[in-house]
């Protein structure tokens, strides 16, 4: 009986110190955070998608956090809850929430299937990653989209899918929240996050081809040949063009289309704009009634003079030529 008690005994001791050590080491090394971060990560979406550049719906709340110590939220932007989740991050850490312009995934690359004929036949894993890392894909282009659709993996809100009949991903701009996450699985860098623009209409150029023009007609016939027509025809200069690509500024962009127009490869595309209207025919010339001619007055006729009558000299007959008479003068 006294063995067990004093086992007892040892035991609870033992846990006793245990106990103390371990309050004490939680209080020393004690982290002590802002009550403000717990308040501002229950308004956030916890999707955790990495989209606002920090790690976790934690760690953006963290950063809003210190940025609200220095008096603004500038930089900052919850892209799946967008201005009402930073409405209300703002109020919980007394500041307004400065209004920030939507933004929206758009796929860079126009090369369907009859543009961009395949020249290959990839039976391995089906991942662009994969690809990517193997060779340059099914098709001639080194740039374009490889249609394996790791975008559609990534995106966790079901916003991107692919087409079967063109073989590209294609966004579903409701359900598209510009995480970023579809870009940054893309292994060529294709999908960009772009701003919706002005009643969600853009004019983007969708094509990711850095090679010369030559080289890229072999590949895609829709593909950007880099020969400036777009840029002269730009007066906002909107246009760039570096590494035999163009680009349009999103910011500088007056939404005109006359790039569009311009384009001859038929690399830039206009998203959500009205259907145009057709152009009038032109109307036929009308052939002007020419003034009519006087009439010339006839020339007046001149009367001839008659002639006078002529006189005739009658031989008589048997009379000797050397002793000719007189004849009789006759009238005719």
């Amino acid at each position: 009986m006294n063995v067990i008690l004093i086992a007892v005994i040892v035991l609870g001791t033992i846990g006793l110190v245990s106990a103390l050590i371990l309050y004490l080491a939680a209080k020393k090394f004690a982290v002590h955070e802002d009550e403000r971060i717990g308040k501002v990560a229950e308004v956030l979406p916890q999707a955790n998608c990495g989209g606002c550049g920090f790690p976790g719906c934690s760690g953006f709340a963290g950063a809003c956090v210190k940025a609200a110590d220095k008096g603004s939220l500038e930089g900052l932007l919850c892209p799946v809850g967008g201005q009402p989740v930073m409405e209300n991050v703002a109020d919980i850490l007394g500041l307004k929430a400065e209004a920030s312009a939507p933004k929206v995934a758009v796929v860079r690359c126009n090369g369907t299937c009859e543009s961009r004929p395949r020249i290959a036949e990839f039976d391995g894993a089906q991942s662009c990653r994969v690809q990517q890392m193997l060779g340059s894909g099914e098709t001639a282009c080194a740039y374009g989209c490889l249609g394996c659709g790791d975008c559609v993996a990534a995106c966790q809100f079901d916003a991107i899918h692919m087409n079967p009949e063109t073989g590209l991903p294609e966004v579903d701009e409701e359900k598209c929240t510009a995480c970023g996450a579809c870009s940054k699985a893309c292994p060529r860098g294709i999908i960009e996050i772009r701003l919706k623009g002005l009643k969600n209409r853009r004019v983007v150029v969708l094509c990711n081809n850095k090679d010369k023009g030559a080289q890229t007609r072999k590949a895609c016939s829709v593909g950007c040949i880099a020969c400036q027509k777009c840029v002269k025809v730009c007066k906002f200069e909107a246009i760039t063009v570096d590494a035999n690509l163009a680009y349009i500024d999103a910011e500088k962009c007056k939404l005109c289309r006359k790039c569009e127009d311009e384009c001859p490869q038929n690399a830039i595309h206009a998203f959500n704009f009205p259907p145009r209207k057709p152009k009038p025919e032109a109307a036929p010339a009308v052939e002007k009634p020419t003034a009519p001619t006087a009439a010339k007055p006839a020339a007046p006729t001149v009367p001839t003079a008659e002639k006078p009558a002529s006189k005739e000299t009658t031989v008589p007959v048997g009379s000797p030529k050397g002793n000719v008479e007189p004849a009789k003068e006759q009238e005719s």
